[in-house]
């Protein structure tokens, strides 16, 4: 499917923190609503980083854990479990686009925006597709130990032993919409599952539900977020941009107000 047709720009990938990151999704749709640019971009996560669901309880996070080792902690305006991104294994990014330029159907939405991701993984050589068979959930509270959803979640490798490799989210509203998701290039299975509380599941029960890039092709970091940034820009036909001073003034603001707020972070699952 082609993308929808619009003054698309491609924002590279850019480490930052992920309150920072997140509220620059959220300015990004905000700008696409407002008549500005439509934005396809990728991110890190620096440092790593715990976001939580929308509707995630705060309970299910071992804060001292992630004190202690540096992690940020923020919660995303999309639902699904707590995902733990890695400064190196996690590849982020996003997609901001006025509403009525997208399917107001969300399947055939996810269906039309994950297109570029699905051409990505195929030019590193990544046999990679929506999730097919139900898995039933492990431990809820982890995005990649929920069951599989067949609309978002992208799972690879061979036939006998299809894996998460990607999850996608959308938030959307009259005005636009915004898709992020999370691409794993590495998987730490180990820190992934220390940044929850009490999670019933082995490091090597987490790897069995989840696959890295690394694992299924020769490719390092570097080559693979160029390979993503490009394929996101043909698709769109974008134009190399950035952001204008006045978005970051409002991420910032955003930042302080919403994405490093105790209230957000920890409110409690059904408070507005």
């Amino acid at each position: 499917m082609d993308a929808p047709d619009g003054e698309w720009r491609l924002i590279r990938e850019e480490a930052r923190s992920g309150p920072m990151q997140m509220a620059l999704d959220e300015v990004a749709a905000n700008t696409a609503a407002d008549g500005g640019p439509w934005t396809v971009r990728v991110y890190r996560w620096a440092p790593s980083c715990l976001t939580l669901g929308y509707h995630q309880d705060p309970e299910t996070v071992e804060w001292g854990r992630c004190h202690e080792s540096g992690i940020d902690v923020t919660r995303r305006r999309t639902g699904g479990g707590g995902i733990y991104h890695d400064s190196v294994g996690d590849v982020a990014y996003s997609i901001a686009v006025p509403a009525d330029a997208v399917p107001g159907d969300l399947v055939d939405s996810y269906q039309l925006l994950c297109e570029p991701i699905l051409a990505f993984f195929s030019r590193i050589g990544v046999d990679a597709d929506y999730a097919e068979e139900s898995r039933p959930a492990i431990h809820p509270p982890a995005c990649y130990l929920r069951a599989l959803h067949p609309a978002h979640d992208l799972v690879a490798g061979p036939p006998d032993d299809r894996r998460k490799i990607a999850g996608n989210a959308q938030h959307r509203d009259n005005d636009a919409v915004l898709q992020h998701g999370s691409l794993t290039y590495a998987v730490d299975a180990e820190s992934h599952l220390d940044v929850f509380s009490d999670p019933p599941v082995t490091p090597d029960r987490f790897r069995e539900r989840v696959v890295g890039m690394n694992e299924l092709v020769d490719h390092d970091r570097e080559s693979v977020v160029k390979t993503l940034e490009d394929t996101l820009a043909e698709w769109t036909d974008a134009s190399e941009g950035s952001w204008s001073d006045a978005e970051l003034s409002r991420a910032r603001e955003r930042v302080r107000d919403r994405y490093q707020s105790r209230s957000w972070i920890r409110r409690q699952p059904g408070s507005r």
